[in-house]
């Protein structure tokens, strides 16, 4: 392992300063405004708080001390939260730019995926994508050592292409690889070995060593090895590989799938393209095959289901009010849609 350790050192510090392959991605994007990924404020103040310790790197609005442009590029983030205690925090509901892996160390963590409630064990990992929110705590985070790096590959949805950052020395075979496993299988949670186990505290000891950014080398050898170990993994478990996974249609799905939540959000047709990651055309398309509505029919729709609801579980709202919280422009345009949809305008529905 020490001889793999320097020579991959060496490879990286003769190609370090080539940076990414392509331009890195900026954070989410949608409708003008730029939508900055989890800060991790309640850790944050947490460590400030001395109710745990943190090392960390970052950038953009994650934790940690800043990593300087064109040092690790990809890397959003990495470090270790170690607390001793209960816990008066825990990180809600999140997104992140990248794949992330996380690997419980020590003690208990309540993890949830969609729908899906998990409570991690010692060993455990985690591995998330962009589009998949998640969040730890249940509402709070118990005593516990937890390590992650998040990872930026380029891509937001699932049907788009991925792009490594160049310090990953992996053959291209090996890369084509792991990138058909993270992005054909969404099991959230693994089983890690000891191997993992072992290349996780090395990035922390290094952290933890002051090293930091000034130990670049020696932090991208692990997540070089990490890498590998992941793919490693993926085979020996011999780990199924779903298509449908990774298509523009499932980009489509996720988007519809949530809209009950963004429903007052002033959405276009080339807005809903946009934050899909598709073309007008190619949406129209998945989502006529999907809802077997057009785009706009289908958001008229869900806004008078949700508007329905609210006139029958808050008597004393006025409709007006009730119109424009689920995204109506106006009480005429609500009147025409709700009719459309109940057959009857919303007073006569709520009476």
């Amino acid at each position: 392992m020490k001889e793999f350790e320097q020579a991959l050192a060496l490879h990286i510090a003769a190609h370090y300063g080539r940076g990414m392959r392509s331009t890195e991605v900026p954070v989410y994007i949608e409708h003008g405004k730029t939508f900055h990924a989890d800060s991790c404020d309640p850790l944050v103040t947490a460590a400030e708080n001395g109710e745990l310790t943190l090392a960390g790197l970052g950038r953009g609005s994650y934790p940690g001390t800043r990593l300087p442009d064109g040092v690790m590029p990809g890397v959003r983030s990495i470090g270790c939260w170690d607390a001793k205690h209960e816990q008066t925090w825990g990180l809600p509901w999140h997104r992140n730019e990248g794949i992330e892996v996380t690997f419980l160390e020590h003690g208990s963590l309540p993890f949830q995926i969609g729908r899906r409630t998990f409570t991690l064990r010692p060993g455990n990992l985690t591995i998330t994508r962009p589009w998949q929110p998640h969040k730890l705590g249940k509402p709070n985070v118990g005593p516990s050592r937890l390590h992650w790096i998040i990872l930026d590959v380029g891509m937001r949805h699932p049907h788009q292409d991925w792009t490594w950052p160049a310090w990953l020395i992996l053959t291209d075979d090996d890369v084509a690889e792991l990138t058909g496993f993270l992005r054909g299988n969404e099991k959230p949670v693994w089983d890690a070995d000891t191997e993992i186990a072992r290349c996780f505290r090395q990035v922390t000891d290094t952290l933890d060593a002051g090293g930091g950014a000034g130990d670049a080398s020696r932090l991208l050898v692990y997540i070089n090895e990490l890498c590998l170990l992941l793919l490693d993994m993926f085979r020996r478990q011999k780990t199924s590989i779903s298509p449908s996974l990774s298509t523009a249609r499932r980009s489509a799905e996720i988007f519809l799938g949530t809209l009950d939540e963004r429903l007052a959000e002033p959405w276009t047709l080339a807005a809903m393209a946009e934050h899909c990651g598709l073309g007008v055309t190619r949406f129209v398309h998945y989502c006529k095959q999907i809802a077997n509505e057009t785009p706009m029919q289908h958001l008229n729709r869900r806004r008078a289901e949700k508007a329905a609801e609210l006139l029958r579980k808050q008597p004393d709202r006025t409709v007006t009010d009730i119109a424009f919280a689920c995204g109506f422009s106006s009480s005429q345009y609500f009147a025409t849609a709700f009719r459309k949809t109940f057959g009857c305008s919303p007073r006569d529905y709520r009476q």
